[in-house]
Parts: structure tokens; C-alpha cells; sequence
């Protein structure tokens, strides 16, 4: 990480995002501001940032769009911040592809551990570049490279949704509850719940469609968990 990694805030209401701006800057972070989507959105391509604290109600633009705006991008990690507590809205912006999600009321010091939790995870170690590809038939994932290659094709994929798999394609046949994946791939300090396994589950098998026919599969085992089945 950077000695100063720049985070841009994005939230029409001057008074949370100066309260954010300054827990951020005094955890060390460069912070830029913008208050609708739209300049967001602008700032975010202008120079995109180490991560986005960003609200989902803005005028111009919603949050949730300018989240997919982003996603398609690259991968800069997304904290989505809403007023609403409804597991369908918490649900829909990890859908999207945000990283975590905040929700007002906020603790300051909370939210800044958030962020730091979640560009470390973004990071990553420097033992991922010592992990060996992992390859399948039609299946090929690299950790050093976060790439995964499918069914002939180089595919887009978040680093979250990217570990998932390489998690799961380098235990075949072992079954994993929600709990042990948040714990392997979010790490300890992941403020989500286990909903969050099933979302990415869900979008790892919209990209991996008819993978039985190479052998494979990302396979349920009701009340239990999940496992690379082969």
C-alpha cells in the first residue's frame, strides 16, 4: 500500500462527507470529495483512486450506477454507504460488485477500519505471487496475475468473486460452510454476514455457465456450504 492511498468520498451531504473526510485523514488517507454521481464519476476517470466511499442516494447520478459504471472499468474496491438497512439493498450492492457496505448512522472509526480492511484485502499479500495457477479443463486461475481464463476466454472478474474460486479450485471435492469462506477469503476482520458467500456464488456461476460439461462445477450441499465438485 501507499505511504498516503487516496480515497475519493462520495456523498451529497456536506456534513457526512466532511465527517468522513476527516476519519480518513486521520488514519493517513488522501481524501477527494465530489458531491453528485455524475462528477464522481468524472473525478473517478480523472484519476482513479485506491477505493470509493460511496453513497447510493446522490442526485445526477444514483450510487448504484455509478457503481456499474466503475465495475466496468476495473476493479477498484467500492464501500457502498445507504440510509436504507434492507437486506435487498445490501444484497443489490454486492451484486453490482461493491466490496462492503456501510450503513447510516455510521461510527467514524468504524467505517475508517472498513476501509482499511478492505484495501488490504484488495491488496492482498505478498505470498499470493508465490501461489501456484490453479487449472481445471476449460479453467485456468491465477492468483499472481488475478486472471482467470474460461472455456477459451479471459474473463472479468472482481478480486473477491477471483479468490472464491481460486479458494474453492484448490480444495476439490472439500465442502465449505459460509462461515470457513468468510474466514479464508474475507478474513476475520470482514464486517458482512455470510449472504455474502451465496451473492458471489451466484455471480461466479452466471460466469461459469455449463462448466459440467469439462467435469466441474461449483456445487451446493444444502445446510452445509459449498464445494468445487469434480
Amino acid at each position: 500500500m501507499k505511504d498516503k492511498p487516496s480515497i475519493l468520498v462520495v456523498d451529497d451531504d456536506p456534513n457526512i462527507s466532511r465527517l468522513e473526510q476527516l476519519y480518513l485523514e486521520a488514519e493517513n488517507f488522501e481524501v477527494r470529495v465530489a458531491d453528485r454521481g455524475d462528477t464522481a464519476l468524472e473525478e473517478f476517470r480523472r484519476l482513479p483512486p485506491d477505493l470509493i466511499l460511496l453513497d447510493v442516494m446522490l442526485p445526477g447520478m444514483d450510487g448504484y450506477q455509478v457503481l456499474k459504471a466503475v465495475r466496468k472499468s476495473g476493479n477498484i474496491p467500492v464501500i457502498m454507504v445507504t440510509a436504507r438497512g434492507e437486506t435487498f439493498d445490501k444484497v443489490l450492492c454486492l451484486e453490482l460488485g461493491a466490496d462492503d457496505y456501510i450503513t447510516k448512522p455510521f461510527d467514524g472509526k468504524e467505517m475508517a477500519a472498513r476501509v482499511k480492511a478492505v484495501l488490504r484485502r484488495a491488496q492482498g499479500t505478498d505470498d499470493d505471487s508465490k501461489q501456484a495457477d490453479i487449472s481445471w479443463p476449460g479453467l485456468t486461475v491465477s492468483i499472481a496475475e488475478y486472471d482467470v481464463h474460461y472455456d477459451g476466454k479471459k474473463l472479468e472478474m472482481p478480486p473477491k468473486e477471483l479468490e472464491v474460486l481460486y479458494f474453492l479450485a484448490s480444495h476439490p471435492n472439500q465442502v465449505f460452510t459460509r462461515e470457513q469462506l468468510l474466514a479464508q477469503v474475507w478474513g476475520f476482520d470482514f464486517f458482512g454476514d455470510s449472504r455474502t458467500v451465496d451473492v458471489h456464488i451466484k455471480r461466479l456461476r452466471e460466469k461459469l455457465p455449463d462448466s459440467e460439461k469439462y467435469g466441474w462445477s461449483l456445487y451446493t450441499v444444502r445446510g452445509v456450504g459449498y464445494k468445487f465438485s469434480c
